[in-house]
């Protein structure tokens, strides 16, 4: 089956969808972009990914196309067409076409509108049973890290980096304190039980996975708390974890080399992964 993308208004071929030379999504990373999952051929807790991407339009000044309800119309519609079960939506926003030029194009010019949608595995994860291993590495990263910008060149390293030594994620760490991972937020559980994981700020993305699984916390009676991890903390951490839209949550096994716990994933990473696959299932308004 061949994929659909949508550009423009479109829906066309995955490999006929061209976007020309002098966008500025291509020229200057001037542009947003957000993922959410799909999982039963359902969105899962869509509302939050377009609120963001509405909120991070709204913060460099690109007009927003579209109302959240023809979004989600666009994004069902682009799913359906490409039969997926389980799997991510993306979405891409640019300020569009005008001539290079750093400042932003005078008048009314068009964002560009991409999305395309990806089959994953997310259920059936193998590194959900057996556990992930993370490193870490510098953040390189720009000082707006609260928006979803396409700017992803310091994530693309740190990546690379996290490919390169054979683990899953890579940690950041600024100043010598973790900010997030290259794709995900980070989380650890001390050895006196606390749950941790950083406070919203332009320093980190405010993770919509994050938000939905401190909420769950909190419905469940486990105690968090929302303050700053430092570097050393990780390798004495009882339990570390990452959350996603791709990898819900994550348990991690290893930091740098030194196994965590037991070296297995851990009872409070396990029990928030069983409550989000279950809310997740049942994510209203999809």
């Amino acid at each position: 089956m061949s994929r659909t993308a949508y550009l423009n208004g479109e829906f066309l071929p995955l490999d006929e969808a061209r976007v020309p030379v002098m966008d500025r999504g291509f020229l200057f990373a001037d542009g947003i972009y957000e993922v959410a999952a799909v999982l039963h051929g359902r969105l899962v807790d869509n509302a939050g990914h377009l609120a963001r991407l509405d909120r991070s339009l709204s913060e460099i000044g690109i007009r927003n196309p579209h109302s959240a309800e023809a979004w989600e119309r666009l994004e069902k519609e682009l799913v359906e067409r490409n039969g997926v079960r389980e799997g991510l939506v993306y979405i891409q926003v640019t300020r569009g076409v005008a001539e290079r030029d750093f400042s932003y194009p005078k008048g009314d010019v068009a964002p560009t509108v991409v999305m395309f949608t990806q089959e994953k595995s997310i259920v059936s994860n193998p590194l959900a049973e057996t556990g992930a291993r993370a490193i870490t590495v510098p953040d390189l990263r720009w000082k707006r890290r609260d928006i979803k910008s396409v700017a992803l060149l310091a994530q693309v390293i740190a990546k690379q980096q996290a490919a390169e030594a054979g683990v899953a994620e890579a940690f950041m760490v600024e100043d010598g304190v973790v900010t997030e991972g290259s794709s995900s937020t980070v989380f650890i559980v001390t050895k006196g039980g606390a749950l941790v994981t950083r406070p919203l700020s332009h320093a980190v993305l405010p993770g919509i996975t994050r938000k939905a699984v401190l909420a769950l916390a909190e419905e469940t009676g486990l105690a968090f708390e929302e303050r700053l991890i430092n570097a050393r903390e990780l390798p004495e951490a009882a339990e570390a974890f990452y959350t996603s839209a791709s990898a819900f949550v994550m348990p991690v096994v290893e930091i740098d080399g030194k196994a965590l716990g037991d070296g297995r994933p851990g009872p409070v990473a396990r029990r928030l992964r069983e409550l989000y696959f279950a809310f997740a299932e049942g994510s209203p308004g999809q």
